[in-house]
């Protein structure tokens, strides 16, 4: 579909230079003048990667015919207010394009909706829920039950909290097993493919579900069928009950990855997750196992903590080793968030542990806590430090 594009598709000697381009926290998306100018800074500064939100509290940021059909609406309705309608996507792939940095589409919701959104309301048969028949979940209630947490997981925990704190309003999450939430997210991903000339596709680690779900009916139906009447283990953290929904989203997964390659075999499918332990025994998600089989062609792993070893202990955990072993591994670096400013030492002292530990990259958490008023140095002292990280183009 797509005509070679002046940066590569990465490969285990090209560094990946990346960020995250939001819809939330930041305004880039919303200002008329906000893309241009963001990806010229990137380029000057020698990034190469941008993972701009195509997906995001059950809203597409970019006019989608599927949106239309299932949600009433073909795109988020601030873009409509606040740049006039347009197709925002089309002006990022442009930039990308002439500033010679990849464009990867991040679908940073995956299966993740806002309990209130006209998506649910819609569609409320596509929700799973707990045993008790709740479906709304806070964050911090669902991982302190999952883990007997040191003070560095205390530490992620907090920071994770504090992004998450973005979001408005309670969360549920659509059934990965159903049929139709997948056509639904398989759709807005041709969508995407077909329609731009991008250089892949991310998922990351909301396309997955919480371990404490999968209680709804469709989902106990099917597990029925296949275990002799048996309903699903009272344990949610049951072995067998946990394996059996891991492998019905893997099998998504590659259903995922062959759709891709039918359409553009030159997109390549990226993912986001969290350290492989966190992202199966909380969500369900077995990305060590979608590497393996060859699904995932660019992985960013998300290390986002404080501390410098706790850090540098999960960039030597044997799941990123052995990912690195067949594809490029990038590590995520959080830059800051609106409760809590990072400094650039500690955004340095991650990158050269990155570098140390011969990982292929970095990706930063996200475009407007790189340089700006939220951040603990000037604007123009955190551009100056970020040349300095990426002397080389």
């Amino acid at each position: 579909m797509s005509s070679p594009r002046s940066v590569p598709i990465a490969n285990q000697s090209t560094e990946v230079r990346g960020v995250w381009l939001t819809n939330v926290g930041s305004g880039v998306l919303f200002a008329p003048w906000g893309v241009e100018r963001a990806l010229n800074q990137l380029a000057r500064l020698n990034f190469n990667t941008v993972y701009p939100v195509v997906w995001n509290r059950g809203h597409t940021f970019y006019p989608s015919a599927t949106a239309q059909r299932i949600i009433g609406r073909s795109q988020d309705p601030w873009l409509n207010t606040l740049r006039l309608g347009g197709d925002v996507l089309s002006t990022i792939v442009k930039q990308g394009n002439r500033q010679g940095l990849r464009v990867i589409p991040w679908f940073e919701y995956g299966f993740m909706a806002p309990a209130q959104s006209t998506l649910v309301y819609r569609h409320p048969e596509w929700l799973t829920q707990r045993q008790n028949g709740t479906k709304t979940l806070e964050l911090h209630e669902h991982e302190q039950t999952l883990l007997t947490p040191t003070q560095n997981q205390l530490d992620q925990q907090q920071l994770r909290r504090e992004i998450y704190s973005r979001l408005v309003g309670d969360r549920v999450w659509l059934n990965p097993l159903h049929p139709e939430v997948q056509q639904f997210l398989l759709d807005l991903i041709t969508e995407v493919v077909t329609q731009y000339d991008i250089d892949g596709i991310q998922l990351d680690d909301h396309f997955g579900f919480p371990v404490e779900f999968g209680y709804d009916p469709y989902t106990v139906n099917l597990y029925q069928q296949e275990h002799n009447g048996a309903k699903p283990p009272n344990d949610p953290l049951n072995a067998e009950w946990m394996q059996w929904r891991a492998n019905r989203l893997t099998a998504f997964m590659g259903r995922i990855f062959e759709t891709v390659k039918a359409l553009d075999p030159n997109c390549i499918v990226s993912l986001s997750p969290n350290p492989q332990a966190f992202s199966y025994h909380a969500y369900l998600q077995d990305w060590q196992t979608w590497v393996n089989r060859g699904w995932v062609e660019e992985l960013v792993v998300q290390v986002y903590r404080n501390d410098l070893s706790s850090f540098q202990a999960v960039l030597a955990q044997p799941s990123i080793r052995a990912a690195q072993q067949r594809i490029p591994v990038a590590i995520a670096i959080l830059t800051g968030s609106w409760r809590r400013p990072i400094t650039f030492r500690q955004i340095r002292q991650q990158v050269e542990a990155v570098r140390k530990a011969d990982l292929n990259g970095v990706s930063f958490f996200y475009w407007e806590t790189l340089w700006s008023y939220l951040t603990p140095e000037s604007p123009k002292e955190r551009r100056a430090n970020f040349q300095t990280l990426f002397a080389k183009p």
